[in-house]
């Protein structure tokens, strides 16, 4: 009988340490320690628990609704125009020959 009140008071307890910490706070801590590693071409971004993908989860925050995801390198800038599509270089074996020019 005592061992299932020890192990609820020891949960109670320590119910502050899995506190939720502030997304911002806890980037700014993650910030401080990449730096320190002399690293300096990174991002950090706050997403939603279902917007991980692939990426680096490096921090859970907001009592866990939230991760923090590290890119390494730096994001290219976001801008309202449109991208002009990228063309693949053509492949001499696929293409046809251009016509010839008339004379």
């Amino acid at each position: 009988m005592r061992t299932p009140i020890l192990i609820f008071s020891l949960l109670l307890g320590s119910a502050p340490a899995f506190a939720a910490k502030p997304c911002d706070e806890l980037k700014t801590e993650i910030a401080a320690q990449i730096e320190a590693n002399h690293v300096s071409s990174y991002t950090l971004e706050v997403v939603a628990n279902d917007q991980v993908g692939e990426r680096t989860v490096v921090g859970s925050c907001d009592g866990g609704t939230n991760k923090i995801v590290y890119t390494r390198g730096t994001a290219a800038p976001a801008s309202s125009a449109p991208q002009p599509a990228a063309t693949a270089p053509a492949n001499p074996e696929t293409t046809p020959p251009a016509p010839a020019p008339k004379s």
